[in-house]
C-alpha cells in the first residue's frame, strides 16, 4: 500500500516497529552488526533516510547524519530549492545502504526494489508509507575530487592546522549530501537524463561549499588562528 504524497513517518515509528520484531531476527542482526541511524532534512518533514550500516562503519553514519540534519541548513537557500520538487515526491522513507566499497567501483546507485531485509515487505507498523533505497560507498568518497580544480583552489585557501582539518570534513559531509540527494533524484525522476542529475548535484556540491569557504574567510580572525591565510 502507498501512502499519499506529503505523509510523514518518525524516527520514533521506525525504532518501535524494529524493537517490535521477533527476538531471535532482532538478536541475528545485532550479532551481524546491522545497525539503522535516522537522520532528516532540517527544513523538511519528509523524506526519512535510513542509515544502515554495520556497527564498524558508525563513524561514516554520524557524518552522513550531520550532513543530512545540520549541513542542509547551513547551505544556501537556492541550493535548497533546486531540490525542492525532487524531495516532495521522494518516498517517505529512504533506506540508505551504507557500504566501504562497491565492487563496480561506483560512488552509489538508486535501488529499484528494497532489498534491506526490515523494509522489504510492507508492514502495518510504518502505516503503509512508500519505501525507497540507494547504496552509498563511502570510502571513495573520502578521495574523490568532484570538481577538481575548484576544490584544488578551495583547499589552496587552507594551510596546516585545525582549519584544514575542519575544511576536509566539511567537504567529505557535503560531497556525501551530494551524492545523496543525486540518488534521491534518479528515484523519483528514472527518465530524467544522468547528464542533468548530476549536473544538479555538482552544482549543489560547488555552490555548498563556495558558501562554506566564504563564511570561513569573512569570519575568522587572521590573528587568533595562523592556520588560515586569505589571498587577494
Amino acid at each position: 500500500m502507498r501512502m499519499p504524497s506529503g505523509s510523514v513517518i518518525s524516527a520514533a515509528a521506525i525504532a518501535e516497529y524494529l524493537h517490535s520484531r521477533r527476538r531471535w531476527v532482532r538478536w541475528r542482526e545485532r550479532l551481524a552488526g546491522r545497525q539503522y541511524l535516522p537522520a532528516r532534512l532540517g527544513d523538511r518533514c519528509s523524506p526519512l533516510y535510513l542509515v544502515a550500516h554495520h556497527l564498524r562503519d558508525a563513524g561514516a553514519a554520524r557524518q552522513l547524519s550531520l550532513a543530512i540534519e545540520q549541513d542542509w541548513m547551513g547551505v544556501p537557500k537556492p541550493c535548497r530549492d533546486a531540490y525542492d520538487r525532487t524531495l516532495s515526491q521522494a518516498p517517505t522513507l529512504m533506506v540508505v545502504q551504507l557500504r566501504r566499497r562497491n565492487a563496480c567501483g561506483c560512488l552509489g546507485h538508486r535501488h529499484s526494489v528494497v532489498k534491506e531485509a526490515p523494509f522489504a515487505e510492507p508492514h502495518d507498523a510504518l502505516g503503509g508509507v512508500e519505501i525507497g533505497e540507494m547504496d552509498l560507498a563511502y570510502k571513495p568518497v573520502e578521495t574523490w575530487r568532484a570538481l577538481p580544480l575548484s576544490d584544488t583552489a578551495m583547499d589552496a585557501k587552507f594551510s596546516e592546522g585545525s582549519r584544514l582539518e575542519e575544511f576536509h570534513k566539511v567537504q567529505f559531509r557535503l560531497k556525501l549530501l551530494s551524492i545523496i540527494l543525486h540518488e534521491t533524484n534518479h528515484l523519483v525522476s528514472p527518465q530524467e537524463p544522468e547528464i542533468a542529475i548530476r549536473q544538479r548535484s555538482v552544482s549543489f556540491y560547488h555552490d555548498a561549499l563556495a558558501a562554506y569557504v566564504e563564511n570561513a574567510t569573512s569570519t575568522l580572525s587572521l590573528t587568533i588562528d595562523r592556520s588560515f591565510f586569505r589571498f587577494g
